[in-house]
């Protein structure tokens, strides 16, 4: 049987008003519609059992209930490359309809915008959904030491363990090389349960970075017996629970070093926040932005994050991305004055 070129134009004409038909009736899907019976993953960029994880975990149990059509959210880990490979993953892989959400490493913004090695990602792309925590990030010295301030660190070596590509290389090349002191860092570590170990056999004299809410919900028995010294935080504004210590921002001795310590210590404002991939349609984004902002005022939630020592200082996604996007848009004469400072020690 003969098949007209006419009839195949009509059949094709036919499909393709059925599958515009589809897809305007998905994009027409409120939130509840799309989400309900949906599995939503939450990625993690780190390996389980330290304080990103914790809060993913902790989102997952709870934050479901607070999204339209109730979805499940279940948690993944995707450690490697200090954060790079999950927030790679989440840019150009991950499906970009809310059903992947992602809590992001603090120092992806500052990896971007010195061109880090590994980096293909725009974090300016993403949307924040929201930050449970603006926690610093701390510099310490194990208890064994005698060493319970950054100005003894001035005429006494410190060594202290900071894995390869990590927070603490920068904070602690930006104390040598800023502040004068004498820390020798050691990078032969693969992560940070690994330089707690070394700081208790007596192989290092301290740890590179930390976030302080880290330290509560992991070690609250260090905090407790007073085994660790904290020298410096690193953020804008000094913590209540720190206030003597002093800011990484505070010990510059010009304009530009500050504006430069400013930079790298603007992520711990953002410190332990989650977002979407790009492209999210914006209905569900703000479904996601306002339950988060619901979980965070969740009395279970807020009961468990007493129980487990987990801070919680939570800021709205809006005001998150205000802050991510700041980073990567830093001036070019902070950016080169950075790169003369850390060369290519960001990874």
């Amino acid at each position: 049987m003969k098949t007209s070129a006419s009839m195949f134009g009509r059949l094709a004409l036919a499909g393709l008003c059925a599958s515009a038909a589809f897809a305007g009736s998905a994009a027409a899907q409120s939130p509840a519609e799309f989400f309900k019976g949906k599995t939503i993953t939450i990625l993690i960029g780190t390996s389980a059992g330290n304080d990103y994880d914790f809060r993913g975990r902790l989102l997952s149990r709870y934050m479901g209930r607070h999204i339209p059509g109730e979805p499940q959210l279940i948690p993944r880990n995707m450690p490697g490359g200090g954060g790079v490979v999950a927030t790679n993953y989440v840019a150009a892989v991950a499906p970009r309809d809310g059903t992947t959400l992602y809590m992001i490493m603090s120092n992806m913004m500052t990896a971007q915008a010195m061109n880090g090695q590994g980096v293909t990602f725009d974090t300016r792309k993403f949307r924040w959904l929201g930050n449970t925590t603006s926690s610093p990030n701390v510099v310490n010295s194990w208890h064994t030491t005698g060493i319970t301030t950054i100005e003894q660190t001035r005429t006494q070596e410190l060594v202290i363990g900071a894995p390869v590509g990590t927070a603490g290389v920068l904070y602690g090349t930006a104390l040598n090389k800023v502040a004068g002191t004498k820390l020798k860092i050691v990078t032969g570590y693969p992560g940070g349960g690994e330089v707690n170990i070394a700081m208790e056999r007596g192989e290092v004299s301290g740890r590179g970075s930390n976030s302080w809410a880290s330290w509560k919900s992991t070690k609250p028995d260090w905090i407790r017996e007073k085994k660790l010294n904290i020298l410096v935080q690193v953020g804008l504004t000094r913590h209540p629970e720190l206030a003597d210590v002093p800011l990484l921002l505070e010990l510059a001795t010009n304009d530009l070093d500050r504006q430069v310590m400013t930079f790298i210590s603007a992520e711990t404002s953002i410190a332990r926040a989650i977002v979407a991939p790009p492209d999210v349609p914006a209905d569900r984004i703000e479904a996601l932005r306002r339950a988060f902002d619901i979980t965070m005022k969740d009395p279970e939630v807020i009961a468990e994050a007493t129980k487990t020592s987990l801070d919680l200082s939570p800021m709205r996604g809006e005001d998150a991305q205000k802050i991510a996007d700041g980073i990567v848009n830093a001036t070019p004469a902070v950016i080169e004055r950075a790169r003369e400072l850390f060369g290519n020690l960001v990874k």
